[in-house]
């Protein structure tokens, strides 16, 4: 879920920094959206997402963003407090990092838009790894970009250090098995210029 984001931040700081290479590009938490699927006891497929995003993409192209961990939603309480202490280890945020080309879709016009191939280094709780994937660009006006993933990422919790946490969950809930791939998808808003407060 994690890569998720990070792919997708970064497709779509590639776009902002071509439209307004003068300014920064501030991400729209309440337009914005990671998701991650998993699947428990072979055939029980749940959809869970984060609503704490924030992040911005510079000038310069340097790509920033970060999750907050406690804002994950699995729609059931208990699971939701078991995800942040037994999975995230109550690790406040996970960060995604990236540096963009930002002349790359700098003649992309309103209402087009562009595939590019994407990567990053996703920082999740004491662990970094890099990421890639095709993220979806639009431009949906002159002030707002709207990136996405042109695919399912499919994330390995091996890979990020999530293991011992999904045994856990496993043990708590009883189950005989929870998949150890997650499809992740996101959809980031981007709007010119610094957050208002």
């Amino acid at each position: 879920m994690h890569k998720l984001k990070t792919l997708a931040l970064a497709g779509l700081i590639t776009a902002i920094g071509g439209f307004a290479s003068a300014e920064s590009w501030t991400l729209n938490g309440d337009a914005s959206r990671v998701a991650f699927g998993s699947v428990k006891s072979d055939s029980n497929g749940e959809v869970h997402h984060f609503s704490g995003l924030s992040g911005r993409v510079s000038a310069e192209g340097a790509v920033s963003l970060t999750i907050d961990l406690a804002s994950v939603e699995t729609n059931i309480d208990i699971r939701n407090e078991r995800m942040i202490e037994y999975v995230f280890k109550n690790a406040p945020k996970a960060e995604i990092a990236a540096q963009i080309d930002m002349a790359e879709v700098a003649d992309l016009a309103v209402g087009e838009s562009t595939v590019l191939e994407a990567d990053a280094a996703l920082t999740l709780v004491g662990s970094e790894v890099e990421l890639y994937a095709d993220m979806y660009i639009l431009r949906l006006s002159e002030d707002r970009v709207m990136v996405s993933t042109n695919d399912m990422i499919m994330l390995s919790m091996e890979d990020v250090g999530l293991m011992a946490g999904i045994d856990k969950l496993m043990e708590l809930a009883d189950l005989p098995g929870i998949t150890r791939v997650s499809p992740v998808t996101l959809r980031l808003v981007f709007d010119l210029g610094e957050q208002k407060a």
